[in-house]
């Protein structure tokens, strides 16, 4: 199953290479003084994101000298876009889309064109999502013909509102702000043969204080990694503040790779989702028959990702793949009563690989299976078997059916079986919460891009993906480009 994601599955032309990772609960952010004053009328924005969290006001772009003087790009608490100038304490133009944002598996392209020099005031504020025009808006006022976002003493902020302690939590891709020029939405991306927007390299000049934000690890920067190097030409270089190189991945529009997804717990036990819904914690309220799934669910091909085992205090946690259930209210549910196989995480003398089949559960046994804090589960799915099989293992070492190590993807040996293609709906990646008893704990989901320090380095036989330990023969990473070629 292949999502509908901007970019995501067929040949883009310009491939983006890098995004950046907000997590929120780091308060991560890009920021630069500004020492010219730059243009008050014309403004080119462009940049792609995709969401984290899917609740809450997120912060995109926010510059000010101080309270009451601030030009504002965000989602408000309602994942609605707004635009906001405030001048002197009062808002001097301002436009909130009727469109919500709340898919946290697309990437979205916006572009925000301002012109101040226009005498109609609704043309001085255009707004394009994905290619197409915004003209609907849940609230707007009159647009001025200046707006606050140069002077010689503001800041610019990227992923933070630099008034309060308000942050972004999800991904961006190639930010670019043209400074005293009104550019058109198609000088940074176009529509393919199939009708999907995709990205476009500008090639333009920047102004004054314009910046181009690739989010490279390496380059001439204020930071020693260069996550906040301008390589526009101007140098006009962000300092970086709770983000590492780590935070830099190649989930792009132009390469989507799978997450967990927010807007699907079942019985909502867990307290947060982190690292760009690849981190998963609860403390341990409610948690029996609590799931979460993925944003991805193949329905063919053969897969592989890893768990990072943060926390776990209870012997009966568990992780793995299912068969998501669906409803027409709440879409995908969860997997009591379907089709699963996984671990139970256990952390007494013996550990389990489970796998239920309708109401028929198989549980095997074995002090091999039992996970501590800093283990990695490792998982490879093969849904083109005739009965689907699932390979589980820890720290690099395959299990068996029969208890203990052995297994092998590459020579499809030690799986354990389940009707993953039940419906035809794929299957998912979450965990389950089965415990009764209050405690912690704390997943890192690994489909590709690495929440946590990889020690050796490893990516699949197309070279997508950053792995600790090696992928099996045949077996790929649940990225959009493996997905348009295996899925």
């Amino acid at each position: 199953m292949v999502f509908p994601i901007a970019g995501g599955t067929q040949d883009t032309g310009y491939e983006i290479s890098n995004s950046l990772r907000f997590n929120d609960g780091d308060s991560a952010n890009l920021s630069r003084s500004i020492s010219s004053s730059g243009s008050n009328t014309n403004a080119s924005i462009s940049f792609w994101l995709k969401r984290g969290t899917a609740f809450g006001s997120q912060q995109i772009l926010f510059t000010n000298t101080k309270t009451d003087y601030y030009f504002r790009v965000a989602l408000d608490s309602s994942a609605r876009l707004e635009i906001i100038d405030v001048t002197n304490g009062s808002v001097s133009g301002k436009r909130v889309t009727n469109r919500l944002f709340r898919d946290s598996s697309a990437f979205y392209h916006i572009f925000i064109g301002v012109d101040g020099g226009q005498g109609t005031e609704e043309n001085r504020v255009k707004v394009y999502i994905n290619g197409v025009a915004e003209t609907s808006w849940s609230s707007e006022t009159a647009w001025q013909s200046t707006f606050q976002m140069n002077a010689d003493d503001l800041t610019h902020y990227v992923g933070q509102r630099g008034d309060s302690n308000q942050y972004f939590d999800g991904y961006m891709s190639e930010f670019n702000y043209v400074d005293g020029t009104t550019k058109a939405y198609t000088d940074f991306g176009e529509f393919n043969d199939n009708g999907v927007w995709i990205p476009k390299k500008y090639t333009g000049s920047y102004g004054t204080n314009g910046f181009f934000l690739e989010f490279q690890q390496t380059g001439t920067s204020q930071n020693s990694s260069g996550i906040g190097a301008d390589t526009s030409g101007n140098d006009n270089h962000f300092a970086v503040s709770n983000l590492a190189a780590i935070d830099v991945t190649t989930d792009t529009p132009t390469n989507n790779f799978n997450t967990l997804n927010p807007l699907v717990p079942h019985n909502s036990i867990f307290d947060e989702e982190t690292q760009g819904n690849t981190g998963l914690s609860s403390s341990g309220v409610q948690l029996r028959g609590g799931y979460m799934g993925s944003t991805i669910m193949p329905t063919s091909g053969k897969w592989y990702f890893e768990v990072k085992i943060v926390t776990i205090t209870n012997s009966t946690d568990r992780t793995g793949i299912a068969i998501p259930r669906f409803d027409s209210v709440t879409g995908v549910d969860h997997i009591e009563g379907g089709d699963y196989a996984g671990l139970t995480l256990s952390t007494g003398a013996t550990g389990r690989v489970f796998v239920t089949e309708g109401s028929s559960t198989t549980e095997t046994d074995n002090s091999d299976y039992v996970f501590s804090n800093d283990d990695i589960a490792i998982f490879a799915v093969d849904t083109d078997a005739s009965t689907p099989r699932v390979y589980v293992g820890k720290n690099g070492t395959w299990f068996t059916t029969s208890a203990g190590s052995g297994g092998n993807p590459a020579t499809n040996t030690g799986y354990f079986e389940a009707n993953l293609n039940t419906g035809g709906s794929g299957f998912s990646v979450g965990a389950r919460h089965s415990a009764g008893a209050s405690a912690a704990q704390s997943y890192l989901y690994n489909f590709g891009q690495p929440a946590y320090t990889i020690s050796s380095g490893n990516s699949d036989a197309n070279g997508y993906g950053n792995f600790e330990y090696a992928v099996p023969s045949g077996y790929y990473s649940i990225c959009t480009k493996n997905l348009a070629e295996f899925g």
